[in-house]
């Protein structure tokens, strides 16, 4: 049997390990990097992390022993199918097996789908650990719901897990504390922003500024100063920092739009969960210990949770059951074209441009930068909302097709007509 990990599924406890692979293959894939059928230049921010992060889950793998092979990007002939035909050449009786965790993507899916029948393969698919529900559980939950929110899921999530309850109710009496997360950060404050967690750089993020300078020189962003964790000692060790520097003043600010800063008071662990060097699960366990031994207010603890639990989880349920109706609907006809201005930072609306120009460095904005400022004002311009998924796939250093596609359909430009919401965000 031959184990499939694509730049988006680097768990420490990856379960295939456990089917005892003949053979482990990562491979560098088009849709990661730059696919042909559907070509997006994806911030150089992002190329960094998959290539460092996926050379360091390989040199992991080669020092426990396992058969390692690694699959580098080709421009020139980056198909799924040809990748697997070079896979199979590398066995001397071509294996009838191939085992991989579900992708959550639809047209990853559907390629290594038709890549399996065309070749022959019996295709082992694991659930996925990159999130907390699996897909038999929102399935259960949605079936007899015309439509569904994320208040409503939200609660759910809370009573069945068991977290934040006090007995049947909510832990302070409400279940959400969302008004108390709006707070303008007040001056006093502003000299006092901590920073992120500094890690030392080693030859795997040096390899990987260099491979992607040479094969991506002409994609957006900067890659001048590289920001996130790239294995999972330093994802936890990142984790660990935002509790004890930043949590408390999560909640209060959680909403606050500062000019010039990008982290404030937030986590920024979407980075490193969204390619699997954390685990929502490891992150809920992690933070509730945190809780329990310090007095973490409760607006930061229970809307950090609301996050990791609810958002998060919501957005993979919306996308899995009417995320293709959902891409496929322009409730608004809007049709115009991505301005350049969005990709240059020259939109000439100040905290439109101010935000554009840090992502462009750090590839990274929180969420009420992409739904009201970005989002909002993309939707006032009147701009095609396919133009804005690619937008936002191209730019952010935390985004895949899953969490893109109802953010953008629904959260921000209520394209869909109202699937999930009752107005653009």
């Amino acid at each position: 049997m031959i184990l499939l990990i694509f730049p988006h599924q680097l768990f420490a406890n990856h379960p295939g390990l456990k089917r005892d692979p003949a053979r482990i293959v990562l491979l560098e894939d088009s849709l990661f990097f730059g696919d042909h059928q559907y070509p997006m230049p994806f911030h150089k921010q992002k190329l960094w992390l998959h290539r460092a992060s996926m050379k360091r889950y390989e040199a992991a793998l080669r020092d426990k022993g396992y058969d390692v092979q690694y699959l580098d990007y080709d421009a020139k002939n980056p198909s799924l199918i040809e990748k697997l035909k070079q896979v199979f050449r590398a066995e001397d009786q071509t294996p009838d097996e191939l085992c991989f965790i579900d992708p959550t993507d639809f047209i990853l899916s559907k390629r290594l789908r038709n890549a399996s029948k065309k070749l022959g393969l019996h295709c082992e698919v694991l659930p996925n650990p990159g999130f907390l529900n699996s897909v038999e559980e929102n399935q259960d939950y949605r079936e007899d719901k015309k439509r569904w929110y994320m208040a409503n899921f939200y609660k759910w999530q809370r009573q069945r897990m068991d977290i934040l309850m006090d007995g049947d109710q909510p832990e302070g009496g409400q279940w959400s504390y969302d008004e108390e997360n709006r707070k303008k950060v007040p001056k006093k404050l502003l000299s006092n922003i901590p920073e992120l967690l500094a890690i030392k750089r080693d030859e795997f993020d040096d390899e990987a500024k260099k491979y992607v300078q040479q094969q991506f020189s002409d994609h957006p962003g900067s890659i001048d100063q590289l920001y996130y964790p790239t294995s999972h000692r330093q994802a936890r060790r990142w984790l660990k920092h935002f509790l004890a520097h930043r949590f408390d003043h999560f909640g209060d600010y959680e909403d606050a739009i500062v000019e010039g800063e990008s982290w404030l008071w937030h986590s920024v662990l979407t980075p490193a969960m969204n390619i699997g060097l954390l685990t929502p699960g490891e992150v809920v366990k992690e933070t509730i210990e945190y809780a329990k031994k310090n007095d973490v207010p409760i607006n930061s603890l229970e809307g950090f949770l609301r996050q990791v639990i609810g958002w998060r989880e919501f957005m993979r349920a919306t996308y899995e059951d009417i995320g293709v109706p959902m891409r496929t609907t322009n409730h608004w006809k809007h049709r115009r074209a991505m301005p350049k201005c969005f990709y240059d930072a020259t939109t000439d609306i100040a905290p439109v441009d101010d935000t554009i120009r840090r992502i462009l460095d750090t590839g990274y904005c929180h969420h009420i930068e992409r739904l009201m400022v970005l989002g909002g004002f993309m939707f006032l311009c009147e701009i095609d909302p396919d133009d804005i998924y690619q937008w936002f796939m191209e730019m952010f250093v935390d985004s895949y097709d899953w969490v893109m596609v109802p953010n953008v359909y629904a959260m921000s430009q209520n394209a869909d007509g109202g699937s999930i919401t009752t107005k653009p965000y």
